[in-house]
């Protein structure tokens, strides 16, 4: 096999296991036919969680999520944009952003942020998020409310978990 050849025939690879690993996740997180991978990336940062009263259950309280910060890496390992909120924010290091409204979650593994499916706004800026339309959450590590004890004796306490994700970007085809 020459070095042509070889090159063709792990494009080809690379094109399978990405149609691949969108159908092996939850339907409730696949994005709909007609779109592409417009970016994939990986997140690696903390959440913040506060401990709060509890919504409709007086006297009790719970680690309510407050926030994100991460740095977003392309496949190679450099960094091309950072993830913040709220609102949840994806903003590429060409100064291009978008928001986006949750469709869907997914449980994952026990102890990690579940799957999710975010329907991307229009991007503010021109740039590498023009365009995008979905943003999945996938290959998931921590991310959880902290297992400490959240009383209203330390009511207002916040706490960061660390946690790693990648984020696809798809756009329409």
């Amino acid at each position: 096999m020459n070095t042509s050849q070889l090159i063709c025939f792990s494009g080809l690879l690379a094109v399978s296991s990405t149609a691949f690993a969108q159908t092996a996740l939850p339907d409730s997180i696949k994005v709909p036919d007609g779109h592409k991978i417009a970016l994939e990336t990986t997140g690696v940062g903390e959440i913040t969680y506060e401990c709060r009263d509890k919504a409709n259950a007086p006297g009790q309280t719970e680690w309510t999520f407050v926030g994100p910060k991460a740095l977003l890496s392309d496949r190679s390992g450099k960094q091309v944009g950072t993830y913040f909120g709220p609102p949840a924010t994806w903003q590429a290091s060409d100064g291009s952003k978008i928001t986006g409204t949750q469709l869907a979650v997914a449980p994952s593994s026990p102890g990690n942020l579940p799957y999710q499916l975010v329907k991307a706004n229009p991007a503010e800026g021109k740039g590498a998020m023009s365009g995008v339309s979905y943003i999945q959450r996938v290959a998931l590590k921590g991310g959880v409310a902290p297992g400490s004890a959240c009383t209203a004796a330390n009511k207002g306490q916040q706490e960061v978990v660390k946690y790693q994700a990648d984020y696809i970007f798809w756009a329409a085809n």
